[in-house]
């Protein structure tokens, strides 16, 4: 395969960077005996004398902030960082002893993938290496990756890119088929930004672009939130200040007031909702990530780990539609949240779905659809929150859950009362009296059953931002700690009741 100029950081100074001074201990053994050919041999010593290493890896157990963590860091000053039978087999023996001592594990590599002096055997190697990271990730152990310039062809298509959380160098060239071949085998140059990290970011691939001098940080708080040990499952359902389906609120809002104050510009958000009800934070979107409508994030909510899936409302000048690489990122988190044994918490605030002849194409439907059964047959807890507009699939998707929260001018509908009345009356005069009859308000939502608790606004949450994310926050804690507390047989029973008698008037 094609590489590339490689990184600029050797393993040893790139693990100088993210662990504890003096914590790193080396995990190798010498490799087994040197090969017949003699051209290959001589490869070998010259790359041995570079860069004083005796392979293309370096393994073994570092500390960041005092956490253990294993880790497998490829340089590629040797042969191109290139994965031979030798390389395959050093790999495999630290994630399986990662496996073994219960500790997480992250992997650094940069490499141009197959050792090609190798052939067949070290390229079928790459299924040793998954088949070990498989078993580890299926023990509920963090498994991390860091793609350096440049992580190209087996290994890309392997151990590079199975990490639960996929960071990657900026500007860092990831794909499976070299520039060099493509253009060989076809002719014409690849284009250059095909397989750049940001443009893998944009798409989903990657969970955010992260200079190496800025990985310590959010490797630090990534670990935080994973070692986090939530406080014990009680159940206790403390005071706070929200309303339950069961109880007759003092006054409903206005259904039509509601939607108009959903809409405000300053009305905080998931992004300002997380960061100011979350003890830990770790904003899987951000800096070079997604972004745009989508939020991703591992936080600490409650003194409980989570994952957090969720729509971020944008201004109209600024406005990006739910897509369908979006809703193809909610079910990775969803299974990811599973793969921890996180909960997961889903933020619902959404204009609705992309609707266009390109949403079409990427079949956005049918990724609503795989969203709903993805979540629908999740075993972990799921927590929803209505947090503002809820408008057609879109907001639909994310709903599925064992429990759901509403903010008190929150609402839900097939679509925006305008579009309902272009419908209806075949003009959008009508929407105000729509939105009124069809019942979308928080409260009615309460009163078919779709919602749970209505965290009130007084009067909105645009108005006290700090203190609606304050009781939206502890709804949230009490909320997590009562699922959590549930066995997950009772849980996933009452989950296929819950969705059976929705919309039912009580």
């Amino acid at each position: 395969m094609g590489t590339g100029t490689g990184t600029s950081l050797t393993a040893h100074q790139l693990i100088g960077l993210l662990v504890d001074a003096g914590s790193f201990q080396g995990w190798d053994e010498p490799p087994a005996g040197p090969p017949t050919d003699p051209g290959y041999r001589a490869s070998l010593d010259r790359a041995r004398e570079r860069t004083g290493l005796d392979e293309a890896v370096l393994t073994g157990l570092g500390l960041i902030d005092g956490r253990p963590v294993a880790l497998v860091a490829s340089e590629f000053g040797f042969l191109g960082g290139s994965i031979g039978v030798a390389t395959a087999e050093r790999i495999t023996r630290a994630v399986e002893r990662a496996t073994a001592e219960r500790l997480p594990l992250l992997a650094l590599p940069v490499s141009g993938g197959t050792r090609m002096q190798e052939g067949s055997a070290a390229f079928l190697c790459m299924l040793r290496i998954t088949a070990a990271v498989q078993a580890h990730r299926a023990a509920g152990l963090p498994y991390l990756t860091y793609l350096r310039n440049p992580t190209m062809g087996g290994v890309f298509a392997s151990w590079g890119t199975l990490g639960q959380l996929v960071f990657a160098e900026p500007g860092a060239r990831l794909g499976f088929l070299g520039p060099r071949v493509y253009e060989e085998l076809r002719g014409v140059e690849l284009p250059a930004d095909v397989q750049r990290a940001e443009t893998l970011a944009e798409r989903g691939l990657v969970d955010a672009v992260v200079p190496p001098q800025e990985l310590r940080e959010l490797l630090r708080r990534t670990l935080a939130v994973l070692g986090t040990t939530p406080p014990p499952c009680t159940g206790d359902v403390r005071d706070t200040g929200t309303a339950r389906a069961d109880e007759e609120p003092a006054e409903q809002p206005d259904a039509w007031d509601s939607v108009r104050r959903s809409r405000r510009s300053d009305r905080p958000g998931t992004r300002e909702l997380l960061r100011r009800t979350a003890e830990e934070l770790v904003l899987l979107d951000a800096p070079g990530g997604r972004g745009g409508a989508l939020v991703r994030a591992l936080a600490v909510l409650g003194g409980r780990p989570v994952l957090v899936i969720g729509q971020q409302r944008q201004s109209p000048e600024h406005e990006r539609p739910f897509t369908a690489a979006d809703l193809r990122a909610v079910r990775r988190t969803a299974r990811l949240a599973e793969q921890l044994g996180l909960p997961l918490v889903t933020v619902v605030d959404t204009a609705g779905a992309e609707l266009s002849a390109q949403a079409e194409l990427d079949g956005i439907a049918v990724e609503i659809a795989h969203c709903l059964t993805t979540l629908l047959a999740l075993r972990t807890p799921v927590l929803a929150v209505l947090l503002g507009q809820g408008s057609g699939g879109g907001a639909l998707a994310l709903l599925p859950a064992d429990r759901v929260l509403a903010a008190g001018h929150a609402w839900l509908a097939p679509l925006p009362p305008e579009g309902a009345s272009a419908i209806v009356h075949r003009d959008g005069a009508h929407a105000a009296e729509l939105a009124r009859t069809q019942g979308i308000g928080a409260h009615h939502l309460a009163e078919v059953g779709l919602v749970d608790e209505v965290v009130p606004e007084l009067p909105d949450a645009a108005e006290e931002p700090e203190a609606f994310c304050a009781r939206m926050g502890a709804a949230l804690g009490t909320a997590l700690n009562t699922l959590t507390a549930t066995g997950e047989a009772e849980r996933l029973t009452a989950r296929a009741a819950r969705h059976r008698r929705l919309g039912d008037v009580r």
